[in-house]
């Protein structure tokens, strides 16, 4: 443990300051990454969050500590840990592609819910130490994740098409490609403006076709409407 925090790990006006001026700081730095992507939880979500749980803790120790009620300490916190799932929840969405959205930014929530528990109990530096692991997982280890993503053998492809003769040629590009075609969804488009139906295909592929090169290929397919990755 650093020794510059020694005189602020118990329950003072001092200790109460820092931790709820580190509280917003932490979730304000994390909510300004996710503002800037414009995800639906953003700069003030998170500071509310982090400011929240943080005062959790804190309530927690005053209640043990100062009133002498003898009762679990973590009680209120693992409420915190629990309840922060309605939040999240409400992040997440599902795309008329079928596409799941938001669960970064879910995880996003409830990881500052626990950094303001550890700012809340006296731990500031797990608390500083997460708050910069988490920016670094939001900002840079995307980066990480699109370009593993972009030599991955099994794709999901999302495709809106005209007629069923369209379908017949692209599963056809598919058998000349060389692609296994482990699964395929077809259902009718909605809120297309002229009710194309769509379908969902689980290929796998192989070294010399790219994920880049397969959506040009179906793309150019006469009646198809629009291909892409999900």
């Amino acid at each position: 443990m650093l020794s510059i925090f020694d005189g602020v790990r118990d329950i003072t006006m001092l200790s109460v300051t820092i931790r709820m001026l580190l509280s917003v700081l932490c979730g304000g730095l994390i909510g300004l990454e996710r503002a800037y992507k414009r995800r639906p939880a953003g700069f003030r979500t998170h500071i509310l969050i982090c400011l929240g749980a943080c005062m959790t803790t804190m309530t927690s120790q005053f209640l043990y500590l100062n009133m002498h009620y003898y009762t679990d300490m973590a009680r209120l916190g693992a409420q915190v840990i629990a309840g922060i799932g309605f939040i999240g929840a409400g992040t997440i969405i599902v795309t008329r592609q079928q596409r799941v959205k938001g669960l970064t930014t879910a995880a996003g929530l409830w990881a500052a819910a626990i950094i303001g528990l550890a700012l809340g109990g006296g731990f500031y530096e797990g608390g500083l130490c997460g708050t910069v692991i988490v920016l670094l997982a939001e900002m840079y280890f995307s980066g990480l994740e699109y370009r593993i993503l972009d030599h991955a053998p099994e794709i999901n492809l999302y495709m809106e098409y005209s007629d069923k003769a369209c379908l017949e040629r692209v599963l056809y590009l598919f058998r000349v490609s060389r692609l296994k075609l482990q699964n395929m969804e077809v259902v009718r488009a909605k809120g297309t403006a002229g009710h194309h139906a769509c379908a969902i295909f689980s290929l796998r592929l192989n070294k010399s076709c790219s994920v880049k090169e397969l959506l040009e290929r179906v793309s150019m397919i006469d009646g198809v409407v629009s291909a892409e990755e999900l």
